[in-house]
């Protein structure tokens, strides 16, 4: 596994910002959302293109948690619950973030029992290519039909397919949990806002958001 992707904090109380505001402070409650028995995580291959992947949704519990969270989230469609505290302790976690994807991908294979499970990826550049782009749908593609989802580092500003804007200046991590139009557009579990929880983007944007970082994928 390659350690030389670039680091990346994790979300700063400054650099955490969204539509309509910016968060000044901790985030102090987990939010569950729609629920799923473990049966049902892995879930609902459509027609076209598409697959969604049930997640048992938890935001994260402070500004420096995105990269334990999303972990869990993603996680999650498998089944799985995890705490989010002894995963940040095995990331090394601290109130300046998750250094980067290199320390979530083997917390991913751990928890989901292989180790080759996940692997790290790197899109070094300041913005993704084509061929970085074509790539990363297609790991987002075959890692949802085997029933899991991606974990994204990212930084930066991008708007979602509803118009919105998600900002984070700072850095942050997401799950990527679903697809549709052959993986043109992907579906983002984000755990900084309970209100933010689910929103779909193109996999263009989605790429030059994760420019200079990395992704955990099958």
């Amino acid at each position: 596994m390659r350690t030389d992707l670039i680091r990346k904090t994790a979300l700063t109380a400054a650099g955490l910002a969204f539509t309509g505001g910016a968060i000044v402070g901790p985030i102090t409650a987990a939010y569950a959302a729609e629920a799923k028995p473990a049966s049902q995580t892995q879930s609902d291959r459509k027609p076209s293109g598409e697959r969604q992947l049930g997640v048992r949704y938890e935001a994260q519990p402070n500004f420096y948690y995105c990269g334990p969270a999303a972990t869990r989230n993603a996680l999650s469609v498998q089944g799985k619950n995890i705490n989010v505290d002894a995963m940040a302790k095995e990331m090394g976690t601290t109130e300046a973030g998750t250094n980067s994807i290199n320390d979530i991908t083997p917390v991913l294979n751990k928890e989901t029992g292989k180790n080759d499970a996940y692997r790290s990826v790197e899109i070094s550049t300041p913005d993704a290519d084509a061929k970085q782009t074509d790539k990363l749908r297609a790991d987002i593609v075959r890692t949802v039909d085997d029933g899991r989802a991606v974990v994204a580092n990212i930084a930066g500003t991008s708007t979602d397919t509803d118009g919105a804007i998600h900002s984070y200046e700072g850095g942050h991590y997401i799950s990527v949990v679903g697809y549709r139009d052959g993986g043109e557009t992907v579906k983002i579990a984000d755990s900084a806002n309970p209100n933010t929880a689910s929103y779909e983007v193109t996999v263009e944007h989605l790429a030059d958001w994760i420019a200079t970082r990395g992704y955990a994928t099958s």
